[in-house]
């Protein structure tokens, strides 16, 4: 998701793009969306891929109660009867790989974009173009938050009850989907036009 993020970010907040108004479709093409699709895709499976076999050539004889209400490969691990450091090093591995590459392609996008909003001349034109990049930036924080509140909890909340872990992993997994369609439908003037077609329309029906 948040590598999707960045993607979008890099390829439409260009300084033309910031800048003046241009055709996406132009730039974002079928044959460039389906390219980004299947980088993300094969990323994906190529990360997920060997955790079932990881966690298959692991014994376990004690509880098999999970902390979370999903299947977290760290919270399955800890639950093992053998050693675990394959385990984590992947883990720490694929955190970096991942999270580590996105965070870094995020954080350079966006100083990209500072630095082509600084260079606009209007004080007017600045606000608005940043004001553009506030629903990006909130989206990407409802995803980064929760996974961080996630990782500290199982990190350092052994003492919490099981409660406080099913919740956070719950939110974790609802929080994102759920509030990224607001964000996007609270900045974008064409979804809210688009809503009230649909809505409004509807109300006077049955008023009348």
């Amino acid at each position: 998701m948040e590598f999707s993020f960045a993607l979008k970010n890099l390829g439409k907040r260009t300084p033309a793009n910031l800048i003046r108004s241009v055709r996406y479709g132009t730039i974002l093409t079928n044959g460039v969306v389906c390219r980004t699709g299947a980088v993300i895709l094969t990323r994906a499976i190529c990360v997920v891929f060997p955790v079932p076999f990881l966690i298959k050539r692991l014994p376990f004889y004690r509880s098999n109660i999970l902390s979370h209400s999903f299947c977290l490969h760290q919270d399955v691990m800890s639950l093992a009867c053998a050693s675990i450091q394959v385990n984590s090093l992947y883990g720490l591995i694929a955190v970096i790989f991942t999270k580590g590459s996105d965070s870094l392609s995020i954080l350079l996008s966006y100083a990209f974009i500072f630095r082509t909003v600084m260079a606009i001349a209007s004080g007017e034109g600045r606000l608005k173009a940043l004001n553009t990049c506030v629903s990006h930036v909130c989206a990407v924080l409802i995803f980064y938050v929760p996974l961080i509140g996630v990782s500290v909890i199982h990190r350092f909340g052994k003492h919490l009850s099981p409660l406080t872990h099913a919740l956070m992993a719950d939110a974790y997994l609802l929080i994102p989907p759920v509030l990224n369609p607001i964000v996007y439908t609270m900045k974008t003037k064409e979804i809210q036009r688009k809503l009230i077609q649909i809505f409004v329309p509807a109300k006077v029906t049955a008023e009348g």
